[in-house]
C-alpha cells in the first residue's frame, strides 16, 4: 500500500565558502558541458565506476530470492563483488576513483560535497559506502509518500508482531537441551521484565558509548566492538534565505534548492536544501526564493545565532536534532561480526560496510535466512560460492 512521493523539481548548486563551483541549470545538455568544460570525463568515469559497483551488488536481490544467506559481511561482499567488494571497505572512495581515472579536482569539489551532504564525512570514506552514497545521489532514490517511517510501521503491521514497548538491559546465555536459549532482560514503564527466546537479532550498535545492556553466561565474553560514531546536527529552520551570503544581493533570483558544499575548513555547515512536506499535494509548489521558507542545515556542529544569521536574513522558527548519525569511518577497519553465538545475530555492523536504508533492509533479510536456514540445518544455503552460476542452474 505504499506510494512513491511524488519529486518536486529543484536545482542544486556546489559551494567553496566564497562561491559556486558548479551551479545545476534547467537544461540536460548545458549541466553536461559545465561537468565536461570544468572536470573533462571524470563525471562519465565515475557514473561508469558507480554502476559496475551497483550491478554486482544487486545479485543479492537474486541470491536472497533463492533463499541463500551469509555468516558474515566478508562472505557476503565476497559473493557479489569477490575480494574487491571485500577491499573496498579498507581503502578510500578517493583512491578508488583516481585508479580509474577520475581527476583530483572533480574529487575535491563534487565527491567531497555528496559525501558531506550523505555522511558529514570526508573523501576517506571507504569506496564501498562511498559508491552508495554517489548512487543515491544519483536521484534515482525511492521515498515514501507519507514518510519513509512508513516502511516500518507497514512491516510491523503484515508481520503481526508482537512488539514489546521497553528498553533492552541485557541477554543472558542459558540452556535447553543442549540447544541455546537466550533470556532477554528489559525495562518498561511497567517495571522490568524478561522472556526467553530462542532466536535473538540485535538491532542496536554494539559499539563503545552506544551500546547500554549487558551480556551474561557467555564465554567467551562478548564485548564492544571497536569504533566511533559520526555526530550529525539537523537544524530545520523557517526563514528568509540570506542570499547575499552566497553572492545573490537580490533574494528573487537565487535559483537553487539544495546547497552542497566544499570541504573548505571555514565552512559552518555539510549542506542545506529546502525541504518539501511527506505529503505532497498535487497543487503544492515551493516558496519562492524571496518568501519565507522552510531549511534543513546539516551540520557537526549545532549553529549558533551568528551562524544562523549568516545563513538567514530572519526566521521563525529553528527545531535542532542532534544524533549519532552514521559510523565515523576512519575508527575502525574491521567488519564487525554477524553471528555472536549460536543463535545470536548482530544486524548493525552492517553499517560499517554502508550505511542506508537499503543496506539495512539487505541485512535484515540476510539475517533472516540465515537463522532459518541455521535452525532447519539447510547449511548448502549458507555461504555459498560461484553463486551466479548456481541461481543460472536453478533458473
Amino acid at each position: 500500500g505504499l506510494k512513491h512521493r511524488r519529486e518536486v523539481a529543484g536545482k542544486s548548486a556546489i559551494f567553496s565558502g566564497e562561491h559556486f563551483v558548479l551551479e545545476e541549470t534547467d537544461w540536460y545538455l548545458l549541466n553536461l558541458f559545465r561537468l565536461w568544460w570544468h572536470y573533462g570525463i571524470s563525471f562519465l568515469r565515475l557514473q561508469m565506476w558507480v554502476e559496475e559497483v551497483m550491478e554486482k551488488f544487486m545479485r543479492i536481490y537474486k541470491y536472497q530470492a533463492h533463499g541463500y544467506a551469509f555468516s558474515s559481511l566478508e562472505e557476503l561482499l565476497r559473493s557479489l563483488g569477490g575480494e574487491a567488494f571485500v577491499n573496498m571497505t579498507q581503502r578510500s572512495v578517493a583512491e578508488s576513483l583516481l585508479e580509474v581515472g577520475v581527476t583530483q579536482r572533480f574529487v575535491d569539489d563534487v565527491i567531497a560535497a555528496v559525501l558531506r551532504s550523505s555522511y558529514g564525512q570526508s573523501v576517506l570514506v571507504p569506496a564501498f559506502a562511498g559508491a552508495m552514497s554517489l548512487a543515491g545521489a544519483q536521484g534515482s532514490t525511492w521515498a515514501v509518500e507519507g514518510g519513509n517511517k512508513l516502511v516500518c510501521s507497514g512491516l510491523l503491521k503484515v508481520t503481526k508482531a508482537n512488539v514489546i514497548s521497553a528498553r533492552v538491559t541485557g541477554i543472558s546465555l542459558h540452556s535447553s537441551e543442549g540447544r541455546a536459549l537466550y533470556q532477554v532482560h528489559y525495562e518498561s514503564t511497567e517495571g522490568q521484565g524478561s522472556a526467553f527466546y530462542d532466536l535473538v537479532v540485535l538491532t542496536t550498535p554494539l559499539h563503545p558509548s552506544r551500546s547500554n545492556f549487558t551480556f551474561e553466561n557467555f564465554d567467551p565474553p562478548i564485548a564492544d566492538f571497536p569504533g566511533a560514531f559520526q555526530p550529525s546536527v539537523t537544524s530545520v529552520v523557517h526563514g528568509y534565505l540570506n542570499s547575499s551570503y552566497f553572492g545573490f544581493p537580490d533574494p528573487k533570483l537565487f535559483p537553487f534548492t539544495s546547497i552542497l558544499t566544499t570541504d573548505t575548513p571555514d565552512l559552518f555547515f555539510h549542506a542545506m536544501d529546502n525541504i518539501c512536506p511527506v505529503n505532497i499535494s498535487a497543487a503544492f509548489r515551493r516558496k519562492q526564493p524571496q518568501e519565507a521558507a522552510v531549511w534543513r542545515v546539516l551540520s557537526q556542529q549545532p549553529l549558533d545565532k551568528h551562524q544562523l544569521k549568516t545563513l538567514f536574513r530572519s526566521y521563525y522558527s529553528v527545531q535542532v536534532t542532534e544524533w549519532q548519525a552514521y559510523p565515523r569511518y576512519d575508527a575502525a577497519k574491521a567488519l564487525p561480526p554477524i553471528v555472536l553465538h549460536q543463535n545470536l545475530f548482530y544486524l548493525s555492523g552492517v553499517e560499517w560496510v554502508a550505511s542506508s536504508m537499503e543496506m539495512t533492509a539487505v541485512a535484515a533479510k540476510n539475517v533472516a535466512l540465515l537463522a532459518y536456514n541455521r535452525w532447519h540445518q539447510e547449511l548448502e544455503k549458507i555461504d555459498q560460492k560461484d553463486l551466479m552460476h548456481k541461481v543460472k542452474t536453478e533458473l
